[in-house]
């Protein structure tokens, strides 16, 4: 991606218009396919494309989420969607069962392979596999390449934070490959305004009282984190602002509560993914910073959208100069 960027800003004259999301998205899907499947994303390419489709057809009638019974109507976005995931199913198996080349390197699918044979009844082995799989897919590289995306954008409209940041960066890396003792000196801190998921849902286990509302067992609470970490009443005056400076002593530095932070969720079902995307996301940014200046372009339109994750509704689109 990297390579890409310098060809297009250099056949520009030195300044080029780049729509971020959209590459950051692929360098992404191309990593965690790497990481955890042992493939390069050319061979993973039509998942994503349908992944996203999917996650398309599956907002199109959020607004009626609570009608009993509706997601079983045959309606033309449920079948729709019906055949995505069987497509998406079948796609996945045909992948997941391709013989593995580099039989001494024990990525995580093979993992995955080999907790479906040895604790998983045979009904339910593709099942488990399916859902593992689709579960790193649809988390595992969209997040990373949102927050990525999301940073680059508050950098190009705060240069001083942008120039603030590259300085650390080079300051920690010295022109060398990133280990993980520097990647552990960094601090991201977009999160705030943007997080990645755009509801975390917990399961009431039992009936429960809370400031006169009864909330019976069973009942799934969404808690919508973008939300969440506005509260002026938790985050100060100024919970709206791009302040990075706010997390200088930690995040109970930042809030007057530290569960009121949930970018990647918070105790024993904290995203699993949390420490991979963190490094993957710092590794991109310093490449991208030591490398490029960005600012935005006049053809930004800014309209964050909820669908599975937080994304722009039209792209991120940047001018990228070369330093």
């Amino acid at each position: 991606m990297i390579k890409s960027w310098e060809t297009r800003v250099r056949g520009k004259g030195g300044l080029a218009e780049i729509e971020v999301d959209r590459d950051l998205r692929s360098l992404s899907a191309d990593i965690i396919s790497r990481a955890c499947f042992g493939s390069s994303y050319s061979e993973g390419e039509e998942i994503f494309f349908m992944i996203r489709s999917l996650q398309k057809v599956m907002t199109k009638g959020k607004t009626t989420m609570g009608a009993p019974g509706l997601r079983l109507l045959p309606t033309k976005n449920n079948r729709e969607k019906w055949n995505l995931e069987k497509e998406v199913n079948s796609k996945i198996l045909e992948v997941v069962k391709q013989p593995n080349e580099a039989e001494h390197e024990k990525d995580l699918l093979q993992m995955i392979l080999e907790g479906a044979k040895s604790n998983i009844v045979h009904h339910y082995h593709d099942k488990f596999i399916l859902d593992n799989c689709k579960n790193i897919y649809y988390a595992g590289h969209e997040t990373t390449a949102m927050v990525a995306s999301w940073s680059l954008m508050l950098l190009s409209a705060y240069p001083d934070w942008q120039a603030c940041v590259r300085a650390e960066v080079l300051g920690v890396f010295k022109g060398g490959i990133p280990d993980p003792d520097m990647l552990r000196s960094m601090k991201v801190r977009p999160l705030h305004l943007y997080p990645p998921a755009v509801f975390v849902m917990r399961e009431v286990l039992q009936d429960i009282e809370f400031k006169g509302v009864t909330i019976p067992r069973g009942i799934n609470i969404q808690i919508p984190v973008a939300t969440l970490h506005q509260i002026t009443d938790l985050w100060g005056p100024g919970a709206h602002q791009f302040s990075p400076e706010r997390f200088a002593a930690g995040v109970l530095g930042a809030c007057k509560h530290p569960q009121a932070y949930l970018p990647y969720g918070v105790g024993a079902r904290t995203c699993v993914g949390h420490h991979f995307a963190m490094a993957e996301l710092k590794v991109v940014l310093s490449l991208i910073l030591s490398k490029f200046s960005v600012s935005l372009s006049p053809a930004h339109q800014h309209s964050p959208l909820s669908r599975m994750v937080l994304e722009p509704e039209h792209g991120i689109c940047l001018l990228v100069r070369r330093l």
